[in-house]
C-alpha cells in the first residue's frame, strides 16, 4: 500500500449555506433543500472549482477512488441519471470512469455537476501533494490546495457562497486496513497461468469503480487478450470455475439471503446478478439460457476469492488505494516476499513425507527440505536428523512465489567436513562393505553410522582375472582399501581394494 499523500495546508468548506444555519460542527440545519437547484447555486460551485483550480495552477485532476451506485437500488434524493450521467465525458465512454484517469478542469467540473445532482457516480478528484475537491452529501465542497488561494475565497464569496478555512477534509481517504496490497504483475499472472493446468479455466473478477464488475472466464489461451483489456488500476479477484450443471448451482442457494449469481450464456457471454429469496425463482428463469454457472456469498468473511490483485501502473508501482479481499494466497505471497535466498530461518518440524522429504513450519507457512540437503553426510531417513515438532534453524535455498514455494538447507549452516578426507588421499584404511552394486561395492571409511561411503570399483576390487570381483564380499564385511580421490563438489569417494592389499603395486617404476 503506497503511503497517503500528506494533508493540503489549506483546506476550505465551500456551502452555499449562510452560517447562522449551522450547528458548532458546520452542520446545515435550516430548511433549505440539500440537493442541487441545476440552475445560479449549483453554477456557482462550479465557478468557485474554476477559481481555486486557476489560484493553484492545476489544469488537470486525477480521479481517484471511483463508485458508482450499488446494482438495482436507487441513489440519492433525484432520479438516477442514464449511464450516471457520465456519457460523453470519456473518450472510451463510462469505462474511462476509472481510478488515475486524469480530466481536464472542465471535465472535473462535470463530474462536480454529477455528484451535486446525486446521479450517483462519485470520486475524489485530486492533484497529488497539490490539490483535492471532494463532494460531501449535503452539498458541501472541500477544496485542499497546496497555496492559499485568496483570489479564489474572495471569488467564493463574491458568487455567494460561504467559504470556510477548515484542517482537513472529511472525505480525505482513510485506508481501512493495512493489508498486503498485491500487484497484478507478470507473478500474479504466471501464478494464475500455473494454476490453471489442472483446472483449465477460471473466472476473473475486474472491478474499475466501487460496485461495478465486469467479469471474465479466462483460460490459458485467452488470458493475455484479457489482461490487456482490462480498465487501469482495476481490483481483480479470481474465482474457481463456472458449473456447467445448472441444477445443481440452483441447489446451492441459500433458505434465504443474499446472493450474487454469475453465469454465462450460450453466446458466450459473462452476466451478474444480485438476489435475495424473494427473487431466486426470476433468477433461475434467466439461468434456464446459462452454459455455466455459479453462486457466491455478499458476505465478506465468506466470499473468499482464490487470488485477488490490484493492476500496477506501467511502472510497476500499484498507486489504486482498493483494499484487498484477503485471501489465503495473498497472505502467502506477502509472507514469500520477506523470505530472501541465503537468509537463516527458524521453524518447527511439522511433518515427515513418505518421498523422504521434510516440512518446516516457518510462520504460517510450510516449506521444505529435501534429504540431500538435512545433511553433509549420508542420511538413510531423514528421522536420523530431524524429528516432527523438533524446532530447527537452516538456510533459504530458493523462493518460488509462483508455485508458493520454500526450499531450505539444515546443512547449509555446518561446515562441509568432507574436503577434510582430502588430506587422507593415499592413506589406507579398513572399511565396512554397506552395499554392492553390479559394478562395484560401497565402502564406508568412517567408523561413525552416517560416515562418508566411497566406491570400490570392480576394476580395483580384485585381480582383474575374476568376471565378478564382488562375488566374494558381502554387505558388513571388513574391506581394506586405499583412498584414491576425493571429490567434495560431486560427493564422489574413489577407493581400491587392490591398491590396499598390494601396496606398491601401481607406483611409478614398481
Amino acid at each position: 500500500m503506497p503511503e497517503d499523500e500528506g494533508v493540503l495546508p489549506y483546506v476550505y468548506r465551500v456551502t452555499k449555506y449562510d452560517p447562522a444555519d449551522r450547528d458548532e460542527h458546520g452542520n446545515y440545519t435550516g430548511a433549505e433543500d440539500t440537493i442541487s437547484d441545476h440552475g445560479q447555486v449549483e453554477g456557482a460551485y462550479l465557478q468557485a472549482i474554476a477559481a481555486f483550480a486557476s489560484d493553484t495552477g492545476v489544469e488537470r485532476l486525477a480521479v481517484r477512488e471511483p463508485h458508482l451506485p450499488v446494482p438495482f437500488v436507487s441513489f440519492g434524493l433525484e432520479p438516477p441519471m442514464d449511464g450516471f450521467g457520465l456519457d460523453g465525458l470519456f473518450p472510451t465512454g463510462p469505462d474511462g470512469f476509472h481510478d488515475g484517469a486524469e480530466v481536464s478542469v472542465g471535465t472535473a467540473m462535470d463530474l462536480v455537476r454529477i455528484m451535486l445532482r446525486d446521479g450517483g457516480a462519485w470520486c475524489r478528484l485530486e492533484v497529488e501533494d497539490t490539490f483535492t475537491v471532494h463532494v460531501g452529501w449535503d452539498q458541501y465542497l472541500y477544496i485542499g490546495s497546496s497555496r492559499p488561494c485568496e483570489t479564489a475565497v474572495a471569488r467564493t464569496r463574491a458568487l455567494g457562497l460561504f467559504p470556510g478555512r477548515i484542517d482537513a477534509s472529511p472525505y480525505d481517504f482513510e485506508p481501512e486496513d493495512e493489508g498486503p496490497q498485491r500487484p497484478a504483475d507478470d507473478e500474479f499472472w504466471e501464478h494464475l497461468r500455473w494454476s490453471m493446468q489442472w483446472d483449465n479455466s477460471r473466472v476473473l473478477e475486474e472491478q474499475s469503480a466501487y460496485n461495478s464488475a465486469r467479469w471474465h472466464r479466462v483460460t490459458p489461451d485467452n488470458l493475455d487478450t484479457v489482461r490487456a483489456g482490462l480498465a487501469p488500476r482495476a481490483r481483480l479477484a479470481i474465482w474457481p470455475d463456472l458449473s456447467s450443471d445448472i441444477d445443481a448451482v440452483l441447489a446451492t442457494l441459500p433458505a434465504e439471503g443474499h446472493v450474487e449469481c454469475v453465469w454465462q450464456d450460450r453466446d458466450g457471454r459473462m452476466h451478474s446478478a444480485d438476489a435475495d429469496e424473494d427473487e431466486f425463482p426470476e433468477l433461475a428463469t434467466r439461468l434456464s439460457d446459462a452454459s455455466a454457472a455459479m453462486i457466491l456469498p455478499m458476505d465478506a468473511d465468506e466470499r473468499v476469492p482464490l487470488l485477488a490483485a490490484v493492476l500496477p501502473d506501467s511502472d510497476g508501482v500499484v498507486r489504486a488505494r482498493w483494499e484487498i479481499d484477503p485471501t489465503p494466497s495473498t497472505r502467502k505471497w506477502a509472507f514469500l516476499k520477506t523470505l530472501h535466498r541465503g537468509a537463516i530461518i527458524t521453524g518447527r518440524v511439522t511433518r515427515i513425507s513418505d518421498s523422504w522429504v521434510t516440512f518446516v513450519d516457518i510462520g504460517g507457512f510450510e516449506a521444505f527440505i529435501n534429504i540431500p540437503e538435512l545433511s553433509w553426510r549420508p542420511v538413510r531417513h531423514p528421522s536420523a536428523v530431524a524429528a516432527v515438532g523438533q524446532e530447527i534453524s537452516a538456510e533459504i535455498l530458493h523462493v518460488d512465489p509462483i508455485r508458493e514455494r520454500v526450499s531450505l538447507s539444515l546443512r547449509a549452516l555446518h561446515e562441509d567436513p568432507m574436503p577434510l578426507l582430502a588430506g587422507r588421499v593415499g592413506q589406507t584404511v579398513v572399511g565396512r562393505v554397506t552395499k554392492l552394486v553390479p559394478f562395484g561395492v560401497f565402502v564406508r571409511i568412517e567408523e561413525m553410522e552416517n560416515g562418508f561411503e566411497g566406491l570400490v570399483h570392480n576394476t580395483e576390487l580384485g585381480d582383474g582375472h575374476l568376471d565378478q570381483p564382488q562375488l566374494g564380499v558381502q554387505v558388513g564385511d571388513a574391506l581394506p582399501v586405499k583412498i584414491l580421490d576425493v571429490d567434495p563438489a560431486q560427493r564422489r569417494i574413489t577407493l581400491s581394494h587392490r591398491q590396499a592389499v598390494s601396496p606398491g603395486q601401481d607406483e611409478p617404476g614398481a
